[in-house]
């Protein structure tokens, strides 16, 4: 029987646990892919006493016979990613021979990073939240054909050319709008022909090596950055990042055909979380907001900026259930709800004196719609130790079962802590 290939998805705006989940779920995959984004979020792992957040490198790394590859549809920022390698070598994880990047890889420059930052400013209250790591920019060379791909850095003629042209319009922007200063591309060329050197050995075909392995039985789970909402087409726009995140954009993410993919797995919250600006409904801002933020240590993993804590949103997954075509859920963090008097659960949105089952279509709704709740009744104790549904406080599987009779989504799986065996099955994934 065919190994089963899988894609990894984020239901809500990300961190939602995607990277405890990966590394899990790596086990049962012989090759795990990242298909998007950059090192602007970060995936947390926690083995015993072992705590690493990855940035680039897949989080199934961490296992240490599986093949990590990051896929063309990710941007490298070089000094992040040599430095997130020296790391895993410095706690004894051996990357050799199965570590790869897509040589079509986009790459950050520092005039990303920069004209990233300076344009937040320019924007003033109006700011998107951007982490300022140069991603949106990057992605903006990449469609205007001016990017540089991990492949040009072999080559000095091709990379300096490539900075040059991408300059001409980045400089006039420093300097006469942005108020900058220019970049100089001679001192640039230098820095990333040495980048070029070190990631050379790791530099492959993804679409043809992936698809040679699954063709001698070997499978793949894809993995994603960020979360359904923050995708640039069916995110809460503007407030979104600078690709797709959506499971479809997986198999553009690597060079893998549709026809190849078993399984869509989504990761949600027992509650919501969002970092930055931008629509949350359910959002608590008092004291309950606060103690889920603190207890679920809702902080982010890349920038330590606060999350924004709510309520766990039945349209918001419904939706994201839609767009990624899912058949299976992870809920994350239940343990983080254990203690609460009262759990609510938002099912619907009051807008313009109607009751509206989906997210609003115009941003111009997103502060106008009420959230609907349901309430709960909450549990208490620690749950982090349990092996088995059954052995979960009455109100908690209640609350599961209500969740999935309101999304129509099958939950597969429960992450009752931070550590990577604090995980309760309800269906064999693979």
């Amino acid at each position: 029987m065919r190994k089963k290939n899988i894609i990894v998805v984020g239901l809500q705006w990300g961190d939602e646990g995607k990277g405890k989940i990966v590394d899990l779920l790596a086990k049962n995959a012989d090759i795990v892919a990242r298909y998007q984004g950059g090192n602007n979020a970060g995936h947390t792992v926690v083995c015993g006493d072992l705590s690493l957040v990855f940035r680039l490198v897949p989080s199934g790394i961490l296992n240490e016979d599986k093949i990590c590859i990051l896929g063309n549809g990710v941007v490298i920022d070089p000094s992040v990613l040599f430095q997130e390698l020296k790391e895993l070598s410095t706690v004894g994880i051996n990357i050799k021979n199965r570590f790869f990047i897509s040589y079509k890889s986009h790459i950050i420059m520092p005039y990303h990073k920069r004209l990233d930052t300076a344009r937040e400013r320019l924007r003033g209250a109006g700011m998107i939240g951007t982490t300022g790591r140069g991603i949106g920019p990057a992605y903006e060379d990449k469609v205007a054909r001016l990017g540089i791909r991990a492949v040009d850095l072999l080559n000095r003629d091709v990379l300096y050319n490539k900075i040059v042209l991408s300059l001409k319009e980045k400089n006039y922007l420093f300097k006469n709008v942005l108020g900058e200063d220019v970049f100089n591309p001679d001192d640039l060329i230098e820095e990333y022909l040495n980048y070029g050197k070190k990631i050379k050995e790791f530099l492959i075909d993804a679409s043809i090596y992936i698809n040679e392995k699954l063709e001698q039985g070997l499978n793949v789970m894809l993995e994603g950055a960020q979360g359904t909402f923050l995708d640039v087409d069916h995110g809460t726009y503007p407030y979104v990042t600078s690709s797709n995140t959506v499971g479809g954009s997986s198999l553009a993410g690597v060079g893998l055909g549709p026809t190849k993919i078993d399984e869509v797995i989504g990761i949600t919250k027992a509650y919501t979380t969002r970092v930055g600006e931008g629509y949350f409904p359910t959002e608590l801002k008092g004291d309950d907001g606060k103690n889920i933020r603190d207890k679920g240590e809702e902080f982010g993993s890349v920038t330590g900026r606060p999350r924004r804590c709510g309520w766990f949103d039945v349209n918001l997954i419904k939706e994201a259930g839609r767009l990624n075509g899912i058949t299976g859920m992870v809920v994350t963090k239940l343990d983080v709800l254990s203690g609460l008097p009262k759990i609510k659960i938002c099912t619907g949105y009051m807008l313009n004196g109607s009751v509206i089952n989906h997210l609003p279509f115009s941003s111009s709704d997103y502060e106008k719609a009420v959230p609907l709740y349901e309430e709960t009744e909450g549990w208490s104790g620690d749950i982090s130790q349990i092996k088995d549904f059954k052995d979960l406080p009455v109100n908690a599987q209640k609350y599961i079962l209500r969740i999935e009779e309101l999304t129509g989504l099958k939950i597969n799986m429960l992450s009752i802590g931070k550590e990577r065996m604090q995980i309760i099955n309800l269906k064999n994934i693979f």
